[in-house]
């Protein structure tokens, strides 16, 4: 069978168990834990379909999951606790009796979609065996981790922010959140741009660059940055914050510029 058919197969029996587990805990935002272990389980899926183990392939199952299991870890502890996001509350009022139909395919299979688009990069890596990692693989590999770091520290530093009872109703304007006003988003983005970088040394690499445009264009544009600026607008704070901090490349403020 086709190796790309097999792993949108894999996808879609991942996105269905997903779906099972939203029914039994009653909240679809659960699909926002599935989405970074939807990437390890296709990247390591892969690999063994694949055309055989490689350096670069094991890198990168390493690197997807050290990222995708993390992220997970995040976004589970962040739901503890809480009811369901907002968002998904909205939707099962709005779809009413199609609700479990429209949850199926406009959430989950449609999230296996997406991933299965992002993670071009790692299923060209492993369709067919490349050369021995060179200069791209170590450029991609730095660009991986500053994008990484940029994840992991931006959502330590909110989550710190948050548990402090004095910050309530206020935004984070430190640490990394005082150089980007999405620190976290930026690193995702950098994070598929660095795998894209090791693919290139792949035969074929080149075309995966759908992938990182993809994590671009839905975090700028649909379902990260885009929804995140609308909701801090409603923040007194906002206006100044958002006239001295760049909205997602890391640059200095321009008060420390003058």
């Amino acid at each position: 069978m086709n190796y790309f058919l097999v792993l949108a197969i894999v996808l879609v029996g991942y996105m269905s168990v997903w779906f099972g587990i939203s029914l039994v805990r009653k909240r679809n935002d659960v699909a926002d834990e599935a989405w970074g272990l939807g990437f390890v389980v296709l990247a390591w899926w892969s690999l063994v379909i694949g055309a055989g183990l490689s350096g670069r392939g094991l890198l990168v199952g390493i690197l997807v999951s050290i990222w995708g299991l993390r992220l997970a870890w995040h976004i589970h502890r962040r739901h503890q606790g809480k009811p369901e996001d907002s968002r998904y509350q909205q939707w099962r009022k709005d779809w009413g009796k199609w609700f479990y139909l429209r949850s199926y395919a406009q959430v989950f299979l449609f999230q296996g979609l997406l991933i299965f688009l992002v993670a071009l990069p790692v299923m060209m890596i492993n369709v067919a065996q490349g050369p021995q990692l060179g200069w791209f693989d170590v450029i991609g590999i730095i660009v991986w981790l500053v994008g990484f770091t940029f994840e992991a520290v931006g959502d330590a530093q909110l989550a710190r922010f948050k548990t402090d009872p004095t910050n309530k109703g206020k935004l984070i304007q430190s640490g990394l959140w005082g150089y980007t006003r999405h620190p976290n988003y930026f690193g995702e983005v950098t994070m598929w741009w660095g795998i894209w970088l090791m693919a290139l040394s792949a035969p074929n690499g080149m075309l995966s660059i759908i992938g990182p445009l993809t994590i671009t264009w839905l975090i700028l544009k649909v379902s990260g940055v885009s929804l995140l600026e609308k909701k801090m607008m409603n923040n007194p704070d906002f206006a100044e914050y958002e006239r001295r901090t760049s909205m997602f490349i890391p640059w200095l403020r321009k008060d420390i510029r003058r």
